[in-house]
């Protein structure tokens, strides 16, 4: 265990903020949940539908951000920065292309895509209307997390925070006036929610590039800097970015085809899986924000080569995750009820999201401890590769064809197949604990050498 006092303060201030950010950026898609299921159940459907769509465009973009953490982090740990900023220009200009790409597939083909999650006529024409505007959302949302990762990868992270509080401020906003029509704006539903949210990423993005390049003092990025494209750089970004971008696409995918799954049984079973979800998601950050600030300490840790620290480090950011793990599922527990009561539904509706969030609340112990052991430990510390094949094995050879025997052959209720599609949470605490204090994990990522060896 670590006894410096600057280590846990160091962790705290990092998580705290990254954590905060996080609510703020769920209590954007928790507002749409909110207000658009007061105007319809039928329209929180569709919106939710739209959302799977968007969540495994996020995981992706996520995963090229964290890829210029982990590689960034590591410089940062050297005391260098002139990497970072071409390591930058890499994961923006993959960014775009994967945003062009999904904007391309929302322009030509949105009652397809709405379609893949449900085969309710009125749920997709909620869901197209909503796609209709929300496809904009994309590219300038892949942008602005590749500026926040930049900021990240350099211990940078209340601009995200005060970035994300100016979006949940606008978002709510127009949400209020817009999807049920007060203070006699129009009722625009579904759209009303989109124009919320698309011209609350836009403000994200001007704040963003206005701080980077103006009041930044570490990076010090200029727009000249996300035009040249160093070729060498680029190839070790896109290396290192393939196991991130196969196990975001894997991971997103598979939790969209929970909604395929769902949508399939009873069209309710949607809406009560997007609002359990919602709940979860909220308190889920606290899991998020340990992950991505033990990725940046093990990180700069390696690149200092200090290889005593990466394993007290490892070893004391363990227990810590534990204990996060056992106040997130009790609180949990004792919010669902008052949380649920938020929402107008349907007797049927409000049992199954009830039924959903007590199965995450016993999953979420085990989520609270592999997701940041393996995604803020073992891949922050170099070894994505191990992620990758664990939960493809986890998930597409174990969760998913359990999953659809138990939905489609056995005909179990809604609420076993959800503890099925997250029963992986549990089992693959033990792959996180056997590879963690193994420390074959620990790689160095920059340009000076591929592997550490160990000490």
């Amino acid at each position: 265990m670590v006894r410096e006092k600057s280590f846990y303060k160091h962790f705290f201030k990092l998580f705290l903020f990254l954590v905060f950010q996080n609510v703020i950026v769920l209590g954007v898609n928790l507002a749409d949940n909110v207000m658009v299921g007061s105007y319809s159940e039928t329209a929180l459907s569709g919106v939710a539908s739209v959302n799977q769509i968007q969540f495994v465009y996020l995981q992706i973009t996520m995963a090229l951000g964290d890829t210029l953490v982990v590689i960034g982090s590591q410089y940062w740990g050297k005391g260098t920065t002139a990497e970072i900023k071409k390591l930058s220009a890499c994961a923006a200009v993959m960014a775009v292309c994967f945003g062009l790409i999904l904007f391309a597939a929302a322009l030509f083909f949105p009652y397809q895509l709405v379609n893949l999650f449900t085969d309710s006529p009125e749920i997709i024409a909620e869901g197209v209307k909503y796609i209709d505007l929300i496809k904009y959302t994309y590219l300038i949302y892949a942008l602005t997390n590749v500026m926040l990762s930049s900021m990240r990868s350099v211990e940078s992270v209340k601009i995200a925070f005060f970035v994300s509080l100016s979006t949940f401020v606008i978002n709510c906003t127009i949400n209020y006036l817009l999807i049920n029509g007060n203070f006699g704006f129009p009722r625009m539903g579904v759209t009303g929610a989109a124009i919320g949210t698309l011209a609350a990423r836009i403000v994200e993005l001007i704040i963003v590039i206005l701080y980077l390049f103006f009041a930044d003092k570490k990076l010090r990025l200029r727009p000249h800097d996300f035009i040249k494209l160093d070729k060498a750089f680029f190839k070790d970004y896109a290396k290192t970015s393939v196991n991130f971008i196969v196990t975001a696409a894997l991971f997103g995918i598979a939790t969209a085809m929970q909604t395929v799954i769902l949508g399939h049984m009873q069209d309710s079973a949607i809406a009560a899986n997007s609002i359990a979800n919602a709940l979860y998601q909220l308190l889920k950050v606290a899991f998020v924000g340990a992950s991505s600030a033990a990725a940046v300490m093990i990180g700069i840790a390696i690149g200092k080569a200090d290889m005593k620290k990466v394993k007290e480090y490892a070893k004391t950011l363990q227990i810590i995750f534990l204990i996060i793990g056992v106040v997130m599922s009790i609180s949990l527990y004792f919010l669902r009820k008052p949380f649920l009561s938020i929402y107008d539904l349907s007797e049927q509706t409000y049992a199954l999201a009830n039924g959903f969030i007590l199965v995450l609340c016993f999953t979420g112990m085990g989520t609270a401890y592999e997701m940041p052991v393996l995604c803020g430990i073992v891949r922050g510390g170099g070894d994505s590769r191990f992620l990758m094949i664990n939960d493809f094995v986890s998930i597409w050879l174990i969760v998913l064809p359990v999953s659809f025997l138990a939905a489609f052959v056995f005909k179990w209720s809604p609420v076993a197949v959800v503890f099925c599609l997250n029963s992986d949470q549990i089992f693959k605490c033990a792959a996180a604990a056997i590879k963690c204090n193994s420390f074959t994990w620990i790689k160095k990522l920059t340009r000076d050498g591929n592997i550490l060896e160990k000490q």
